[in-house]
């Protein structure tokens, strides 16, 4: 009988975001092709250092539980890597006990193509291009950066953030921000303010997000000892009263999340050290450039903040 990926939470991770390949890469770019396959294979035992989305990934694979009837998450590997190279990262995986099974390898191809196949609401790349291409082509897809975080993994709370605007809605209101003066921005929100945005290029990541969420907190319900797992944060640069339309907009889509933060331009940073995200998502790179170092942030090239770049 065929697996049903389709009724699972599907996520694309590239080897470059989950893990860190800078000296293998280094190794491509100054010496080509040959020596890095050399490398790979004289390296393959050598267990990689954990990258950007690994703690991403280990939480999210932590959801799922012994019961094969209890496992609604998948992670599947999209490499540019052929299988011969690409043998490393699987080692990786299996050292790290990750519960990564399925793999793409396109030797040097674009992988997100295969986004689709595997049912993926999310694509993780270090490449820019890659992510690029597949945000113009209306995939949901973001490019990690480096950060100096370090993952204590006995806290096994998962605890994502997003920005409003470009990331879960589109970037409609932003288009209005940036060709007019703040008020004028709040005076047309503040009219639309009963009227829900239209879909950003993560809004199904983040309802599949919040149906996990639901499942911790059903099983609360059933058993008051279980500690949910999961904890979802925006943090967008509105402020009252343009913050009207983003709670309009979640609760049409039937969507709660556990903390909100309307900064009216406050750096995003002073709130998100507190929070702790082990993830972040934005569609500026000013935002992402302040937030990086301490806490695994994604740049998604989406909408008018990235077209006048």
């Amino acid at each position: 009988m065929p697996f049903r990926i389709e009724d699972k939470f599907v996520i694309a991770i590239a080897s470059s975001a989950l893990f860190d390949l800078k000296e293998s890469d280094h190794i491509f770019r100054e010496k080509g092709e040959l020596e890095y396959r050399k490398y790979q294979r004289e390296h393959e035992h050598v267990t990689l250092d954990m990258g950007v989305a690994f703690p991403l990934v280990r939480r999210l694979l932590g959801i799922n539980n012994d019961s094969p009837e209890d496992q609604p998450v998948e992670v599947v590997l999209l490499s540019r890597n052929d299988p011969d190279t690409g043998l490393r990262v699987f080692n990786s995986i299996e050292d790290y006990k990750l519960p990564i099974t399925r793999a793409v390898f396109t030797k040097g191809s674009s992988p997100f193509s295969f986004m689709e196949a595997f049912n993926a609401s999310l694509f993780l790349s270090g490449n820019r291009e890659d992510v690029k291409q597949a945000v113009e082509a209306g995939l949901p897809a973001g490019c990690v950066y480096p950060t100096e975080f370090v993952d204590d993994y006995e806290d096994q709370e998962l605890r994502i953030a997003f920005d409003f605007d470009g990331i879960l809605a589109d970037d409609s209101a932003e288009t209005i921000y940036q060709e007019g003066a703040l008020a004028s921005f709040h005076h047309y929100e503040k009219l639309k303010e009963g009227e829900p945005l239209p879909a950003g290029p993560l809004k199904k990541f983040f309802a599949e997000i919040a149906k996990l969420q639901n499942r911790e907190l059903i099983k609360k319900a059933v058993d008051p000892s279980c500690k949910p797992r999961i904890r979802i944060a925006i943090a967008t640069a509105r402020s009252a009263p343009a913050h009207k339309r983003v709670i309009s907009t979640l609760r049409d889509w039937g969507i709660q999340v556990d903390d909100a933060f309307f900064l009216g331009g406050i750096e995003k940073g002073r709130v998100l050290k507190v929070f702790k995200p082990h993830i972040f998502f934005d569609d500026q790179i000013g935002h992402i450039e302040g937030t990086a170092k301490f806490a695994p942030s994604v740049h998604v090239p989406f909408g008018i903040a990235n077209i006048r770049k």
